[in-house]
């Protein structure tokens, strides 16, 4: 039998569901287990999810109406912004979620703030987690929120949701539609980039603009990452990937994440569950002819979206994995995929 491949995984959205449903509880939840959701201890275990960049998102009073996303094209009207209090409020809640789940775990969950701490808590079968803000409204203008963040353990911050903040444009989501449709970095998101590079916080370029894109391409020093984006090519949503970005992001040596999110998968943009695997790797076969072996990954979005039924929750990655093998992906580059290109440009990015 063959040994399951273990997955470092570019964005899981486990805490959203977690708060959601109340804090009261939420650690032991995640810890022992529950039948809701796509993503807990239990559940990673069993499917060879070793670890992976936790969000702390913070959700609008209105939410996203995702049955639009099942029409043949899209224009979905983004929720109104968040406050500064109100999202920095939302991000403490979600740390300290995480933060519990460590104490309490007795080891099986590990916070790591430097690459080697993540391949040592892989090493001895520990959830190697690694906290990510995805959208920066709690953080102010003098960026002191972001000092503290890091402090607490935060290494990955996606400057915004798909909506707008003081920091920069979010790519609204629309379907069929270039990701070229808003506005870029504010000087306030400059400064924000920079403040990333000299903490070694990863800059991830999932939510941005196109305009947003190549703002971080010229200012940041380090690589350009997509931590949960597909193909703009195969599914021309606008949250996806050009030819363009994909050949910067490999000049760069940087890094992307499959998102097994439908409607960024398929051709038709629809959010169905009743989507094949063959889809998912038909983005993985792109992007290793267009960016490498070496710069591409998962990045589930578990959790966050509807997802193909046969990978319905993370203990079951390894039919993805098996699927892959059937199309002729061998161990070493299974391995690449898995885990060892994120554990790579982790070393280049958060140290």
């Amino acid at each position: 039998m063959t040994d399951p491949i273990p997955i470092f995984d570019g964005h899981n959205d486990a805490l959203l569901r977690l708060h959601r449903d109340g804090l009261e509880g939420a650690e032991q939840r995640f810890l022992k287990g529950e039948p809701r959701g796509h993503l807990d201890l239990p559940r990673a275990s069993a499917g060879g999810f070793a670890g992976g960049l936790f969000a702390f998102y913070v959700p609008s009073r209105s939410g996203l109406d995702f049955k639009a996303l099942s029409g043949e094209g899209y224009a979905i009207p983004l929720p109104p912004g968040v406050s500064e209090t109100d999202a920095r409020t939302t991000v403490v809640e979600k740390a300290s979620i995480v933060l519990r789940m460590e104490r309490l775990s007795g080891g099986a969950v590990s916070i790591c703030r430097t690459t080697e701490e993540v391949r040592a808590a892989m090493a001895r079968g520990s959830l190697a987690v690694v906290m990510h803000l995805e959208g920066a409204e709690a953080i102010d203008p003098g960026l002191r929120t972001l000092d503290v963040l890091h402090a607490v353990g935060l290494r990955s911050l996606g400057p915004v949701w798909s909506r707008d903040n003081i920091f920069g444009g979010g790519v609204p989501m629309r379907f069929p539609s270039s990701p070229d449709i808003g506005p870029g970095l504010t000087e306030l998101g400059f400064e924000l980039v920079r403040a990333c590079n000299r903490l070694r916080i990863l800059v991830d370029l999932s939510h941005l603009t196109d305009k947003g894109f190549w703002d971080v391409a010229r200012t940041t020093d380090a690589p350009l990452v997509a931590t949960h984006s597909n193909v703009h090519a195969i599914s021309p949503s606008s949250r996806n990937l050009t030819d363009r970005q994909l050949d910067a992001i490999r000049e760069s040596d940087g890094m992307v994440g499959v998102n097994f999110a439908t409607s960024f998968l398929r051709p038709d943009g629809q959010m169905r569950a009743d989507t094949d695997l063959d889809i998912v790797i038909r983005h993985f076969d792109v992007l290793i002819e267009r960016i490498g072996e070496t710069r591409v990954g998962f990045g589930s979005d578990y959790d966050g979206a509807v997802v193909p039924s046969a990978i319905r929750s993370s203990a079951d990655l390894q039919r993805l994995v098996t699927a892959m093998r059937a199309r002729g992906y061998d161990e070493p580059l299974l391995r690449k995929l898995g885990h060892e290109n994120w554990l790579r440009v982790l070393e280049r990015t958060i140290g």
